[in-house]
């Protein structure tokens, strides 16, 4: 079945809602966990199902995604494995940029096509879940379906942020709403498993991964006023063709904000994460980095956290957070709660001792400094004694070194701190 799939995931939009993460890199560039990029995530999905013909579609700040692609996903001159980036681009027939999930499909399907399959198993580049899609696929098989679309048991205070659906004895979908008011939901309760009802889980949300009959999707494309899948094409769908609601009931994460990308890394350091990436089947693969091991020295602690390659710590406190690849955490400094993304490169050691006989920042984290609730993207340069206090106390806000979103403070890429720095 994976030999007959195409992967086509879609690279979102202009990622607004997670800025400034996404000023300068587009959504599935982002790094997540210390050391990976959203996009790895259905990447590695797809590689662990044995599906290895992957599209990615973007339009925004794809550079840094172009890269990481590029410098990751190699695999053997006889396979005909691949990951292609394919941006937006004008043509005669479509002179504009995609308009929405179904618009780019449309627009790239002259690329698809080059390729032999059977199914389109169509992602999103901005979820953190791992999956099997072989069970999927041979659902959608089984059941004789031209659409199938996974779909996740979610709680009464989830569900009007999703589409919502109903299904038959069969599990075909047999009607559809998109974020309903919380007072329809009474209607729409579904048939779940036991331990989803202990968990109050009774309604079925999609999650935006579909698996589409090759010659169906390519009928669907062919109308150009349906710009969007969860909107238009499913919705419209259900009725006129067979949708299998197939029934998933592991971890999954929809990274849309800023609160929900905080949330998802530092539930990555629970003691048996709903994540796991320390598991054998559900590899998560990335670039491959030649790094030394991280150096922890002088009286440091650190309790529940992940700390990547490379990172140089002295006497430091490290709780609840994640310290990216390449981190340099000065003297006596504390990170509480927080997620650092760390740096793309080294000083050495020449450059640092010039910088301070000038007085000009060094790449990383200063002595003394208190970080709490705070996001600091790659290559910030923080001073000594600078003290960033995230927390609900403070208001919404955006300057050029950083960003407030719901109480977690996000350093900008690059950003320069002075010493004594203060957001509290």
């Amino acid at each position: 079945m994976n030999k007959k799939t195409l992967a086509i995931i879609l690279g979102g939009g202009q990622g607004s809602r997670l800025a400034p993460l996404t000023e300068s890199r587009s959504k599935p560039a982002v790094p997540i966990a210390g050391k990976y990029r959203l996009v790895d995530i259905p990447i590695s999905n797809c590689i662990n199902s044995q599906i290895q013909r992957m599209f990615v579609l973007t339009q925004f700040n794809s550079a840094s995604l172009n890269q990481h692609i590029k410098n990751t996903y190699h695999f053997s001159t006889f396979s005909s494995a691949f990951v292609d980036i394919l941006a937006a681009e004008q043509t005669p027939d479509n002179p504009t940029w995609f308009q929405g999930t179904a618009d780019a499909v449309r627009q790239c399907m002259q690329h698809f096509l080059n390729h032999e399959f059977e199914y389109a198993l169509i992602l999103s580049g901005d979820q953190l879940y791992q999956m099997d899609f072989n069970q999927m696929l041979q659902a959608h098989h089984a059941s004789g379906a031209e659409i199938s679309i996974a779909t996740l048991p979610v709680s009464a205070k989830e569900a009007p942020e999703f589409g919502i659906l109903k299904t038959d004895d069969q599990s075909f979908i047999s009607s559809f709403i998109e974020k309903p008011n919380a007072s329809l939901l009474p209607e729409w309760t579904s048939e779940v498993s036991d331990e989803m009802k202990a968990e109050g889980r009774h309604y079925l949300a999609s999650m935006g991964i579909y698996v589409f009959n090759r010659d169906l999707l390519v009928s669907l494309m062919k109308n150009p006023d349906t710009k969007d899948f969860g909107k238009e094409i499913i919705p419209q769908a259900i009725g006129k063709h067979k949708v299998l609601s197939y029934q998933y009931e592991g971890y999954w994460t929809d990274i849309g904000n800023i609160d929900s990308f905080f949330e998802a890394n530092l539930g990555l350091t629970d003691d048996i994460p709903k994540f796991n990436l320390f598991d054998n089947a559900s590899k998560v693969y990335t670039r491959a980095r030649v790094l030394p091991p991280s150096k922890i020295t002088g009286s440091s602690t650190i309790d529940r956290s992940l700390i990547a390659e490379g990172c140089i710590m002295n006497s430091v406190t490290v709780e609840h957070s994640v310290v990216g690849i390449r981190s340099r955490i000065g003297y006596g400094s504390t990170i509480i709660n927080s997620y650092l993304m760390g740096n793309d490169y080294y000083q050495n050691i020449e450059e640092i001792r010039a910088n301070d006989a000038q007085n000009i920042m060094n790449v990383g984290i200063g002595e003394r400094c208190f970080i709490h609730n705070t996001i600091v993207d790659k290559n910030c340069r923080i001073g000594n004694d600078v003290r960033l206090n995230g927390g609900k106390h403070l208001a919404d806000a955006n300057t050029d070194l950083y960003t407030i979103k719901d109480g977690i403070i996000v350093v900008k890429k690059g950003a320069v701190l002075p010493d004594g720095f203060t957001v509290q």
